[in-house]
């Protein structure tokens, strides 16, 4: 029973370590299939210009899910 209890317990920890890291959800409200600066304002109020065109890894001026995750990952994104 114990080693039940602290298998549950581990599990929970490690689910919560996962939604730590987890890309935050932004609405592609236009439906492009990418996000514009406005959008992803919405989840990081604090984006200026500046790290956007970092984020836009491919300068199109807009942020795909891979670039989204990216900037999450490397710690430019972080949701307030």
């Amino acid at each position: 029973m114990n080693k039940f209890m602290l298998t549950i317990a581990a599990l929970g920890f490690a689910g919560a370590a996962a939604a730590q890291t987890a890309v935050p959800e932004v609405s592609d409200t236009d439906g492009d299939g990418v996000y514009s600066i406005q959008e992803l304002q919405v989840v990081f109020p604090d984006l200026d210009e500046a790290t956007f065109a970092l984020i836009d890894a491919n300068g199109d001026g807009s942020v795909d899910d891979d670039e989204l995750a990216a900037a999450h990952e490397a710690g430019t994104l972080v949701q307030q």
